[in-house]
């Protein structure tokens, strides 16, 4: 195994800590051949589809990668914006913002950037651009509040992987999940409670997470618990009685059961029994994307409209509002512990650091 060029080490450098946010990813444009490189990579993934590989490879390649893409395209499409992917812009503007933030608040050297899992930037990118500002202590924090072996599973995969092939390894915290942090469930409360003030409230709150193969509940994962922790939270924040609310599943793929009840079900039956409005979230996404504003904006209301209800809210994700970076930031406080520094001032580490060069080349260091 080769190792990666590292840069050329310097005495006296202010260590510095780098805060690295993880999403999913997204094609660069909503196109049939830019979503298919999109989606090879995506699944691609060992954690993502778990079928051999001998099985998987001759379906991916053969079917879905020939007829998928051009689908996929135009909904896409039908969400994109002047600027690019939606969820490409929020997760920039949390960066941003959360920099912005944590400077005002910390005194330590800190680097805030973003990687997505699949597509650009990649992992591997931001990291490289990382190291080359001699950042020694990461943190990794995907942006998925519950826990998945095919969401921050593969996340950590790769940030692994990566340092695998480096030398000179940063010291290394991660953030498992954040399904029951008190200000990422504030935070949602009070998205929908604004809401709810300008829209008024509905006879139904659907609360949507994504969909994972039912196997892997029974395999250990997670993700079933911590998605019915969160809603029972919110619901509870909200002071929501059990018949007020219901949790869901979407965005299946394949003819495996996947975790129950499907999204689509729900909104179906919401509409045949008469309820006449329906507000839905999706409290396992912090920033709008396919998912969000096509699967349950564009399909979901479809859905519920075509099967006899007469109105559909479908309430925005956290995206870039002030609560929720505020929250980002609390969650990464919680995670920096000793790396803080918050009553130091930067000028008396710099002093320190430059003292530190001199002693090192009295000493005949070579840098």
């Amino acid at each position: 195994m080769a190792f990666l060029t590292e840069p050329a080490h310097q005495h006296g450098t202010i260590a510095q800590t780098a805060i690295l946010l993880v999403n999913l990813g997204t094609p660069e444009a909503p196109t049939a051949s830019a979503v298919r490189r999109y989606l090879r990579e995506f699944l691609s993934d060992r954690r993502v589809v778990e079928l051999p590989r001998a099985l998987w490879n001759p379906i991916l390649h053969g079917i879905v990668l020939r007829t998928r893409p051009r689908r996929s395209a135009a909904r896409y499409a039908a969400i994109w914006t002047p600027d690019g992917s939606p969820l490409r812009i929020y997760t920039e503007r949390q960066v941003k913002l959360l920099k912005g933030l944590l400077g005002e608040r910390l005194k330590a050297p800190l680097a805030v950037d973003y990687a997505m899992r699949y597509g650009e930037p990649s992992i591997d990118s931001v990291l490289a651009t990382l190291q080359a500002r001699r950042c020694t202590r990461l943190l990794v924090l995907p942006l998925y509040p519950q826990y998945a072996a095919s969401t921050t599973g593969t996340a950590f995969d790769r940030v692994f992987a990566v340092l695998q092939r480096t030398r000179n390894v940063p010291e290394l915290r991660t953030v498992k999940h954040f399904h029951d942090h008190p200000s990422y469930i504030r935070a949602l409360a009070d998205s929908v409670r604004e809401h709810w003030r300008s829209n008024g409230q509905p006879e139904k709150l659907v609360m949507s997470f994504h969909g994972v193969p039912r196997y892997t509940l029974d395999r250990g994962d997670p993700y079933h618990c911590e998605c019915q922790k969160t809603a029972r939270l919110l619901a509870g924040a909200l002071g929501l009685r059990d018949a007020d609310w219901q949790i869901a599943f979407q965005s299946r793929f394949g003819r495996a059961e996947w975790l129950k009840p499907y999204t689509a079900n729900v909104l179906a039956e919401l509409g045949r029994g008469g309820v006449r409005r329906v507000d839905a979230i999706c409290p396992g996404f912090v920033a709008d994307c396919l998912e969000t504003l096509e699967e349950m904006g564009i399909e979901g209301k479809a859905i519920f409209l075509g099967a006899g209800g007469k109105e559909y809210h479908l309430i925005p994700c956290l995206n870039d509002r002030p609560g929720w970076i505020e929250a980002l930031a609390e969650i990464v406080r919680d995670h920096l512990g000793t790396w803080m520094v918050d009553g130091r001032d930067r000028t008396a580490i710099e002093t320190e650091a430059k003292a530190s060069a001199v002693r090192a080349q009295r000493l005949g260091a070579l840098s």
